[in-house]
Parts: structure tokens; C-alpha cells; sequence
């Protein structure tokens, strides 16, 4: 008689429970995972709505757009700068590769 009251059981952990909460951590971390993935800065969103929007209409209209961008407030920073749009598509101005056109990746 082992004298520990319980019938000769240890007092540990059973491959089952291991098995239950290994699952529920692995639900959890992938949910929170995937949230985290599709977090996007909701300012660099806009720039690039802004920069398609601008580029669409100087092809559709045939004329050069300017690109607008709204004023960052809430980092205190001046207006990003915004390219010129040409009917062919392509962009001069601050903020574009001079060799291709294309506007530059949001910094």
C-alpha cells in the first residue's frame, strides 16, 4: 500500500489533458496569429488607394493628375509627397523612381 489514499495513482498529468491544452494553445496562437497578419496601417491603405485613384484617371481622362494626400495629424508630419500622374500612366515628381516611373513604396 502506497498509503497516499487515492489507490496507488501519482498525481500527474495524463496524455489526454497534455494533448487538450497543447490543441487549445495551437487554436489560439494561429486565431491570433492570422489577426495579426492582416493588420495593415491604415494611412499606407489610403496613399495607396490615393496613388491607383490618381493613376486611373489621368489613363481614363487623358489629362496629367496630381495625387492628393491628406495632411498626417496624428504624427505631426508634413503631407507625403504626391507624384503627377501622366495619361500613359506613368508618375513624375517627388516620391517616384526616376528610371521606371513608378511611384515608391510608402516609407
Amino acid at each position: 500500500m502506497s498509503g497516499t489514499g487515492d489507490g496507488g495513482r501519482g498525481t500527474g498529468v495524463t496524455l489526454i489533458e497534455l494533448v487538450v491544452a497543447l490543441a487549445l494553445l495551437g487554436l489560439i496562437l494561429g486565431i491570433s496569429g492570422l489577426a495579426l497578419a492582416s493588420l495593415q496601417s491604415p494611412r499606407d491603405s489610403e496613399r495607396v488607394r490615393e496613388l491607383s485613384r490618381a493613376r486611373a484617371e489621368a489613363i481614363r481622362t487623358a489629362r496629367p493628375v496630381r495625387a492628393a494626400f491628406p495632411t498626417d495629424t496624428v504624427r505631426n508630419r508634413s503631407p507625403l509627397p504626391s507624384p503627377l500622374f501622366l495619361p500613359d500612366g506613368r508618375a513624375i515628381g517627388p516620391g517616384v523612381d526616376p528610371l521606371t516611373g513608378a511611384p515608391r513604396a510608402a516609407r
